[in-house]
């Protein structure tokens, strides 16, 4: 019963990028929506008072929801065996990689990251590109904690050689004789 307790695997945690990365595209959002409702009405033809509400929907659109959306669209999940980067949101992209594979994580963080407590978390698991959680919130304790999962997670085949070089041996020695 022990090991199905430590073969079940978990959500350690659901993490999205920084949410300060909507700061301007809300602004966007609340600057567009006051210009529009300040607009509307305002001239005497009537396609000019549709093409200020065409033209603020299209700029909330592509200014704001495409954002929205993109932000929306990238989570990274951390379970007790592996790492979950889903990208996406038409089109669907998932990477998955595994603790006991073992790898190098590297937190890097700017100046405005710092002050939010958030930044870029490489991981080094000899690929050709890094894998790369952008902007992560609190991206000290990701690092502190993916390190606890990797050093939790045991290779099945690292264990079974631990196992096999630990074991006693059959043969029977005499004062170093066989």
């Amino acid at each position: 019963m022990a090991s199905d307790e430590q073969d079940t695997e978990r959500v350690v945690a659901r993490v999205r990028p920084h949410g300060r990365v909507l700061f301007w595209p809300s602004l966007v959002f609340i600057a567009t929506v006051g210009a529009m409702a300040y607009f509307n009405g305002g001239f005497s033809e009537q396609w000019q008072n549709v093409a200020v509400l065409a033209g603020g929907t299209l700029v909330i659109v592509l200014l704001w929801l495409l954002p929205l959306l993109a932000w929306l669209g990238k989570r990274y999940i951390i379970t007790t065996r592996r790492i979950i980067i889903r990208t996406g949101f038409f089109v669907r992209v998932r990477q998955e990689l595994l603790h006991s594979r073992g790898y190098d994580v590297t937190v890097r963080q700017n100046s405005l990251q710092s002050m939010f407590g958030s930044g870029d978390v490489f991981i080094n698991a000899g690929l050709e590109h890094p894998v790369l959680l952008r902007d992560v919130p609190g991206a000290d304790l990701v690092q502190s904690a993916l390190h606890d999962l990797m050093e939790r997670s045991l290779n099945p085949i690292a264990a079974r050689r631990q196992a096999e070089a630990s074991r006693a041996s059959d043969e029977t020695t005499a004062w170093g004789k066989r």
